[in-house]
């Protein structure tokens, strides 16, 4: 999976505008000179193997409850529902080795299991390798959990992969530097349900880098749409995933932080539990 290519300058929607990143004031290029390109190649290795960082999406799909009386009534036309609206479903309760988990067997339930699952396999805790293997053995389905592990464990272990990354041959950051690897859920999409299989499509960006002064690969955003196929085995478990990029927002013209204040954020800023 491609984490992030460097982005061109180019048109928005129907050519007009254009995509910028300012970088800080302290100097041209973002932590002190490193360059965003030369991240897609060691990115690549990971999609060659078949081991995308599943990265996943806040819940999306369900039927807005409540009350519509902030809306005109009488037009049939009208939406009776909305994608986003929350239905008052409080996310679960359970964790299996500190993952949410004991999800409804229904839509909200896939899906909820869909984000949750994908941020903590999207997460740096995958770099670690007894980590790893616990977040494997939880989120996948039994019967293809020991052949994703061992394709996990192949590429996490390639030590071209780690250096291209910036990182060391155990998967650690440089000294000063902390390493980025971070889900940010935008939404999700069943296409597919019955009581024993679900697929959900989650839209979602992600943070990839390493922040600190002298990184080469500044921490930077992507966009992609995974779809995941689902199980039910006394929860929702994952079989399957396929890929792709976008949709990709218009960028704004805003600076980009500095090392230090993105090191902080990310130390500082929790994720959370998704659910409707």
């Amino acid at each position: 999976m491609s984490l992030g290519d460097e982005r061109e300058a180019s048109g928005g929607y129907g050519g007009t505008g254009q995509t910028r990143t300012r970088l800080p004031e302290s100097g041209g290029d973002a932590y002190g000179g490193a360059r965003r390109g030369g991240r897609s190649s060691s990115r690549s290795l990971v999609t060659v193997v078949g081991v995308v960082v599943l990265l996943i999406a806040a819940i999306a799909f369900a039927n807005r409850g409540g009350d519509d009386s902030g809306s005109a009534g009488g037009d049939e036309n009208q939406p009776k529902s909305s994608p986003t609206a929350a239905t008052g479903t409080r996310p679960v309760d359970g964790k299996a080795a500190g993952i949410p988990g004991g999800f409804a067997q229904d839509e909200q339930g896939a899906g909820s299991a869909a984000a949750n699952y994908s941020v903590v396999l999207g997460s740096a805790e995958m770099f670690n390798t007894a980590r790893r293997h616990e977040i494997v053995s939880t989120v996948y389905a039994p019967d293809v959990a020991t052949g994703r592990q061992a394709d996990l464990d192949r590429a996490y272990s390639s030590e071209e992969f780690l250096a291209n990354i910036g990182l060391s041959k155990e998967g650690t950051a440089p000294a000063g530097q902390t390493f980025v690897s971070r889900v940010i859920p935008v939404g999700t999409k069943v296409t597919s349900f019955s009581a024993s299989a679900a697929t959900v499509e989650v839209w979602y960006t992600s943070l990839f880098g390493l922040s600190g002064n002298g990184s080469t690969n500044p921490v930077s955003e992507s966009w992609y749409t995974t779809t995941y196929q689902l199980k039910w085995v006394n929860d929702w478990k994952v079989t399957d995933f396929q890929q792709k990029d976008g949709p990709v927002p218009v960028g704004r013209d805003q600076r980009a932080s500095t090392a230090d204040d993105m090191t902080k954020a990310v130390e500082e800023y929790g994720g959370f539990t998704y659910a409707r």
